[in-house]
């Protein structure tokens, strides 16, 4: 069962919340819970964990019996009907996917059963908590490396590699080259917003100010977000964002509950490939405009002095702390924030050109180890 599907249930079958079993996107010995509410608004740190720790520690725990009722619902059907129901106009296009061996994989040959004009070419779809092809990481550039030569191999339009939960994606263009997530964001929202003029559209503040321009250019309202599925699940409810994306590849659309959904990113991006009758690369190149480091992960020793370095040396800078500590100025910018699921911090800088984006690089670096001489690139 995906994630994607959970939260499905939880909103249609109207249950109190849920609990998925999960990693995620990390290795499966890292195993933990995804815990949700009504509606399935997601349990965090800000809300709901904290009432949960307390009971927990003071309530002493129910005998099964005493706990409810217990019974099967399946509503895998339910849900490929619901995502499939958002294809329009399919035209015939060929698609790698690869679901690494994750929960994805038990929905994508029912999707496509439902879409005849597509064409699947599987890789790796039989659910394995042992991830043993790779790990279920699109972000993970050697992760999708097989992905990436299998595209071309096979002459398909695109291809998409999903983590181990089915909650986030990543794309690779017929050329196979990955796609930039934050860039997927602006794609899709260019294209939501076509059919929902002047609708609010969330962006985590790491996304290109590409994004920011797309959203802007279709007539929309670009809302700038923290970065977690917790945050950006509360936001859009309080906005009535029609779509939200984040540079980790969870992308939330409003018509699914403001909850993110690997499968229907799928469908969208095909949607715009039909409608556009053009390649995922050409498609995508307008949007990459302003070259990026990427993420950098780094290991310091304390965050909040490499964080106050920063802010010292940018003073002249124009300076916000909704997440970490961005630094903006007209030619370039960058954001660096603790990581919510691993104990590093992780760095985005982008620039106007390639060498001025080398440059701050290498300046930004430099801050970072004067501060603490024993930070890493991990």
């Amino acid at each position: 069962m995906s994630t994607p599907l959970l939260n499905y249930a939880i909103i249609m079958g109207e249950f109190d919340g849920g609990a998925m079993v999960t990693a995620s996107h990390l290795p499966g010995e890292m195993n933990g819970l995804k815990l949700a509410g009504r509606d399935a608004v997601p349990l965090s740190g800000d809300r709901g964990l904290p009432l949960l720790e307390t009971m927990t520690g003071e309530e002493p725990v129910a005998r099964w019996p005493a706990a409810g009722i217990h019974y099967r619902v399946d509503m895998l059907d339910d849900y490929i009907g619901k995502v499939a129901g958002f294809v329009r106009a399919p035209k015939p296009i060929r698609i790698v996917v690869d679901a690494g061996n994750g929960m994805a994989g038990p929905e994508i040959p029912r999707l496509f059963a439902r879409v005849p004009a597509w064409r699947l070419i599987p890789m790796y779809l039989e659910p394995d908590g042992r991830f043993p092809h790779h790990h279920a990481n699109p972000l993970d550039p050697a992760t999708t490396r097989e992905l990436q030569d299998r595209v071309v191999a096979e002459g398909a339009d695109f291809g998409v590699a999903f983590d181990g939960d089915a909650d986030r994606c990543g794309f690779i263009d017929e050329r196979g080259e990955r796609v930039r997530e934050d860039l997927v964001t602006g794609l899709i929202a260019e294209f939501l917003l076509e059919g929902n003029p002047g609708a609010t559209v969330l962006y985590d503040l790491r996304s290109s100010r590409a994004v920011v321009e797309a959203i802007a250019r279709a007539g929309g309202r670009g809302v700038r977000s923290r970065v977690g599925h917790a945050f950006i699940k509360t936001r859009m409810r309080e906005e009535d964002a029609v779509f939200a994306g984040e540079l980790s590849g969870h992308y939330y659309y409003r018509d699914m509950g403001f909850t993110d959904n690997g499968l229907l990113t799928l469908v969208q991006v095909a949607n715009i490939i039909a409608a556009r009758g053009r390649p995922l690369s050409e498609l995508v190149r307008p949007l990459d405009r302003y070259p990026s480091t990427g993420e950098i992960n780094l290991r310091v020793r304390e965050p909040d002095i490499v964080l106050a370095a920063l802010a010292a040396r940018y003073g002249n800078a124009d300076l916000d702390y909704l997440d970490g500590l961005t630094v903006g100025y007209p030619a370039w910018w960058f954001n660096i924030r603790r990581s919510h699921t691993e104990p590093v911090v992780r760095l985005n800088l982008e620039a106007d050109t390639a060498s001025l984006m080398d440059e701050k690089r290498q300046e930004v670096l430099g801050v970072i180890r004067e501060a603490d001489p024993g930070a890493k690139v991990v």
